[in-house]
């Protein structure tokens, strides 16, 4: 075990453990029957036969905006019920993926948040306030713009649902290959009830969870909801090798430098101990009131709270240098994350009469944060102090997030020829930013390699929609479904501009720091021309064409063609860069099979990707450095995914997910600081690689995930479920410049381990991840000196979990 940070062990937090995850692939009723349209309340597991049972449950989602059975609804989902996020120890959507079919999810260390890819379509600088993701991420349908607020720690859920494929027409713009829904679990009216749990684990891992649900009289309900995880990290510190101070000061000459100004290397630069990279630690609480104001009238608002006081996790070297471990690094910046967000949820419904209902959606959030990070991961040990090795450090100095969304939807109740839904969406943002990169030759107290400070006072976003969406009921057995969304951008950056070391011999030669304003005459530092001031307008309809034919009671196929996109924007030094649209064709089944003891959901699409939006650091020709996004002519992406769900007895579940995918880029010349690439012929980019026709990362051929269980029934009506988990994938490229092996995360299996005791209403269970101990990258980079490192998913871990129902 690795000692962990004594801080985080001297928090009693407040209750709620590790839960979200397993695949509930297709799932659906026994056998299909008629189901009137509710309003598109929050989704909730109904049973359909008793728990033992040979029939697997029917789940209701809320993908159209409606609550349908799952094997009702023509459109590729996976839906996972709180049963299942628990099993599979979700605690991250990072810990979502293996149980989506053509899902990944990325680590980015510098920002220490996840970015996502569906169907081989993502964005890995999603991390910054300049891009947006493709896949876009809701919370009881409220969109969040960021990735590293509330949706970094996922807690007392009812479900979650990956919806697959554009959603723009009802989900709205960045939702260009599919959206995330997560809903909460909601109060219960006249009920008192809850849970506790409580855990521990490996790299001294603690964890604590908890819900409580309050009855307030006969027409309301709170529920309080509060986690809390933390663990060491998984990184060590190397020590600074022993340099002879001969050969320091032969370096130091050898580079240029005078007798009288060497120095020896001050090995207190370099990080022995401390929190270390890699490492969680994280709380949340979550107040929820329902209210039925009036019998017609439902209230359900929501108050949450996040803070996160962990680390970023840290660019490894692929191949350790000898006498060091892969899960060590030699460190001179210290980790750090101080992330804090404040989110209010509301969602009012007005059913006017047994045939129309209103909804009115909203949601304030704010989200503050800080990090630094050690970019160059000691790659290359120092020679001399100010020889051999670089120091680079990844600092964000403040990031302030505040965003609001206001939707009115007005739709059809019950069943009609005609079910239809109308709705207006309205959303701002308002971002600053403050990024500090210095670059030190040898050391941080060697000369300056490079250095600068990007300040954004003011970012601005503003999104107005209107859409609407009809199905017509042909008959009980044949639908068609239109829909058409217009949305309207504007973004604006004000006062932004990136501030570049100008060399003055009369500055001293130190690190960039919050100390340091560079916008002050006299600190070193020259602004970039031209300054980041600009202003974008954007807009775009997108739209939905799908039949659906039900064959039988228990046996639907579809076909669609829909439409996504993701605003533009703005980019460094003010220039715009344009829009990027997605058309998809699919056709799908979805079955119920041997009197619902087995579920079979298949989609089969073709995906028309334009104007991709490629964003990566640069830098340019006058030697000022910025992230640069350029339009590419897109990609091209052909699939497969199939969902089986069996309950082979009473007693053996199993579930099983499939997905093919065949991405590949257009023309595009993509330019990147974090790779070594050859001299660019492109005027405005210094280095750079044609990768047209390259494959998409994070894109493998094949990927499946497996899992079984068994439920052993014991005396007394005690149970033990085993359970296990294994997902492979073919191999995947990391990036869209395809650079070899040092570039790719070959083929890999991992596989996870589960055992559950349940008594009554107390539990236990007992977990291994990545039994194996696989190392998995989920990024890598070369830009230093060539030499490849990369970032992974966690070693092998184990611990348990105990809790009771009440």
């Amino acid at each position: 075990m690795k000692s962990t940070a004594t801080q985080a062990f001297r928090r009693a937090r407040a209750p709620i453990q590790l839960a979200i995850l397993t695949l509930l692939a297709g799932i659906s009723a026994a056998h299909a029957q008629d189901v009137a349209q509710a309003p598109a309340a929050p989704a909730v597991s109904k049973s359909v036969g008793s728990a033992d049972s040979n029939v697997i449950p029917e789940v209701v989602v809320t993908a159209t905006k409606r609550s349908t059975p799952l094997q009702k609804t023509p459109i590729a989902i996976t839906a996972i019920n709180a049963a299942s996020l628990q099993d599979n120890h979700v605690q991250t959507i990072q810990d979502v993926v293996n149980l989506v079919p053509g899902f990944q999810a990325t680590g980015q260390g510098d920002h220490g948040v996840i970015t996502m890819t569906l169907r081989g379509i993502g964005n890995d600088s999603a991390k910054t306030e300049y891009a947006d993701p493709e896949v876009a991420s809701f919370i009881d349908g409220i969109y969040s713009p960021r990735p590293e607020g509330a949706t970094s720690l996922l807690f007392d859920l009812e479900a979650i649902e990956v919806l697959r494929g554009p959603q723009g027409t009802l989900w709205g713009r960045n939702s260009t290959v599919g959206a995330v829904n997560m809903q909460t679990t909601k109060p219960v009216i006249g009920e008192r009830s809850g849970n506790i749990e409580a855990g521990m684990g490996d790299y001294k891992r603690l964890g604590t969870r908890g819900a409580f649900n309050i009855p307030l009289g006969e027409t309301a309900a709170l529920r309080i909801a509060a986690v809390h995880e933390q663990h060491e990290g998984y990184i060590d510190y190397q020590k600074l090798p022993s340099i002879p101070l001969a050969d320091q000061r032969a370096a130091f000459k050898a580079g240029g430098g005078k007798d009288s100004d060497f120095r020896a290397i001050n090995p207190n630069l370099f990080i022995a101990n401390g929190p270390q990279y890699g490492a969680q630690d994280q709380t949340a609480v979550r107040l929820s009131l329902l209210w039925n104001i009036v019998p017609d009238v439902k209230w359900n608002v929501s108050y949450e709270k996040y803070a996160d006081r962990g680390t970023p996790s840290m660019n490894l070297l692929q191949t350790p240098r000898a006498g060091t471990d892969l899960w060590s690094t030699l460190s001179d910046v210290a980790p750090t994350v101080k992330r804090d967000s404040d989110a209010i949820r509301s969602r009012l419904e007005y059913t006017i009469n047994p045939s129309l209902a209103l909804h009115y959606i909203a949601g304030v959030a704010r989200f503050s944060g800080s990090s630094t990070f050690d970019q160059d991961g000691g790659v290359v040990v120092p020679t001399s102090f100010s020889t051999g090795g670089k120091y680079q450090a990844n600092n964000t100095v403040a990031s302030h997030y505040k965003n609001h969304s206001h939707e009115l939807e007005l739709q059809s109740l019950g069943k009609q020829t005609v079910d239809w839904q109308l709705g207006l969406y309205y959303a701002a943002e308002k971002n600053d930013m403050r990024f500090d990169i210095p670059i030190f030759n040898g050391t941080q107290e060697g000369t300056v390699n490079w250095q600068g400070s990007f300040i954004q006072p003011k970012q601005t976003v503003a999104s107005s929609a209107a859409f609407g969406q009809a199905t017509w009921n042909i008959s009980d057995k044949l639908h068609l479904t239109g829909g058409l969304r217009y949305t309207k951008d504007k973004r604006t950056n004000q006062g932004g501009n990136g501030y570049t070391w100008d060399g003055s011999p009369d500055v001293p030669q130190v690190p960039v720091s919050p100390s340091i304003d560079p916008r002050n005459p006299g600190q070193g530092f020259k602004p970039n021309n031209p300054s980041n001031d600009g202003v974008y307008h954007g807009s775009k309809t997108t739209g939905l064409v799908r039949v659906n034919y039900e064959l039988d009671r228990s046996n639907m196929v579809y076909a669609s063609v829909s439409t996504g996109y993701k605003s533009g924007g703005l980019q460094d030094g003010g220039r715009p860069y344009g829009a990027e649209t997605l058309t998809n064709y699919e056709i799908g089944s979805k079955s119920t099979l041997m009197g619902g003891m087995v579920k079979v959901n298949n989609a089969i699409y073709y995906s028309d990707f334009k104007d991709f939006q490629f964003s990566a650091p640069v830098t340019n020709p006058d030697g000022t450095r910025g992230l640069a996004t350029n339009n590419a002519d897109g990609a091209t992406v052909f699939g497969v995914e199939s969902e089986i769900a069996a309950k082979l007895t009473r007693d053996d579940k199993l579930q099983l997910t499939l997905a093919y995918t065949r991405a590949k880029l257009g023309k595009l010349i993509g330019g990147s600081n974090d790779y070594t690439l050859p001299a660019c012929p492109v005027a405005g980019i210094d280095y750079c690689l044609d990768v047209t026709g390259n494959a998409m990362p994070h894109a493998p051929k094949f990927s499946m995930q497996l899992q079984y269980q068994h439920t052993f029934e014991l005396a007394g009506g005690a149970t033990v479920v085993p359970r296990i988990s294994t997902h492979y994938e073919t191999a995947s490229w990391l990036s869209v410049f395809n650079l070899g092996e040092g570039d790719r995360q070959k083929a890999y299996t991992r596989t996870d381990l589960g055992l559950r005791y349940t008594s009554n209403k107390w539990w236990v269970d007992a977990f291994v991840r990545n039994v194996a101990d696989k190392n998995i990258k989920t990024s890598a980079a070369n830009g230093f000196y060539g030499i490849w490192v990369a970032q992974y998913l966690p070693p092998r871990t184990f611990g348990f979990n105990t809790g009771v129902d009440f």
